[in-house]
């Protein structure tokens, strides 16, 4: 069964795991999926990612270990992500104006043409795209 929006699917798993506290979770994989994993996972958002079967793509499963944080782990560290850009609807933006989520609290995960990146890279680099999602 195809997906029209398979980066939309991927939040959305994300989102469901961090609400009911799931340890891991498994999407179908591919490498903008792995790219976003590895911002989250630089930015603090997940603990690790790793491309479950041995073929790289089409068959590909990435399963991605999720972080809670406080000491009883009562605290997801995704309190929201939201998809932007959507494939009815595409979302630019120039170096200029790449806006910040909840005043720096949050990313904004951009795809340019230097690769994927987070609203302050791009900000720092001067470099404009397509806005992918907002995680806080």
């Amino acid at each position: 069964m195809s997906m029209t929006d398979p980066i939309a699917d991927m939040l959305t798993r994300l989102r469901n795991a961090s609400k009911v506290r799931h340890d891991t979770v498994r999407m179908p994989g591919s490498k903008i999926k792995e790219a976003i994993a590895e911002i989250l996972k630089q930015e603090g958002y997940i603990d690790d990612y790793r491309v479950v079967s041995a073929d790289p793509r089409p068959g590909s499963v990435l399963e991605v270990k999720m972080r809670y944080v406080g000491d009883r782990r009562n605290r997801a560290a995704i309190n929201g992500i939201k998809r932007v850009s959507k494939p009815g609807l595409r979302v630019y933006t120039q170096a200029a104006s790449v806006q910040r989520v909840l005043g720096g609290m949050g990313i904004a995960v951009l795809s340019t043409s230097k690769g994927l990146m987070t609203d302050r890279d791009a900000r720092r680099q001067g470099v404009g795209g397509e806005v992918i999602c907002h995680v806080w």
